[in-house]
């Protein structure tokens, strides 16, 4: 099975789309194209607009089709929950509707998917990877973002997009006062993922 590179706007360092200083999405459109690419997620929510025909038409311009939407938001903070669940609901609004991108034989999962990252923790975020000074989540809040998690997983699963969970920049651990072993790592999200794939259907 061949393996395909598709390209995302934070090469083009869009990450804040406060940021007033981004570049306009239809150039990032169009040098994606340019670059050989075939395809590209949709980058924050908000930087491309949800407007299936506005961004069909800019696709079809530059030969590229959307392979992903991104929610890169606040997973954890219960009052931001309605939210993120709205841009799960616009996403894969737009992002079921355009244009499939090609399968290769032996795929087991065809686009588009739906890629999941927490943000919004500067004590985190900042911290991410570093395992001697990133704070710790407490039981109380990993159980809070794991059940907002899979809350997503089903909001997209009605739309039939199957999720591609990718990375959450967070620090895991039993206790927010000592370090977690990578094997208490690796269980703990190996737990959240089989519930993820049970919500979506998705056989191991």
């Amino acid at each position: 099975m061949a393996i395909h590179i598709t390209g995302a706007p934070c090469c083009w360092g869009v990450d804040d789309v406060k940021n007033p200083y981004l570049p306009p999405w239809q150039k990032v459109l169009y040098e994606a194209g340019q670059a050989g690419y075939k395809a590209i997620e949709l980058g924050p929510y908000g930087y491309l607009p949800l407007d299936i025909d506005v961004v069909s038409k800019e696709l079809e311009k530059n030969h590229i089709g959307i392979v992903a939407g991104t929610i890169f938001d606040d997973l954890l903070a219960e009052d931001n929950y309605p939210n993120v669940l709205k841009q799960v609901d616009d996403i894969c609004g737009i992002i079921t509707k355009l244009p499939k991108l090609p399968t290769e034989p032996g795929q087991r999962y065809p686009a588009p998917y739906l890629t999941v990252m927490d943000w919004g923790h500067d004590e985190r975020d900042y911290n991410a990877g570093h395992s001697d000074r990133a704070p710790r989540l407490s039981d109380e809040d990993w159980a809070r973002m794991m059940g907002h998690i899979k809350g997503i997983a089903e909001k997209a699963a009605s739309w039939a997009s199957g999720p591609l969970f990718t990375r959450t920049p967070v620090a895991i651990s039993n206790s927010p006062m000592r370090s977690t072993s990578s094997r208490g790592i690796s269980r703990r999200m190996s737990q959240a993922s089989a519930s993820i794939r049970a919500i979506c259907g998705i056989r191991a």
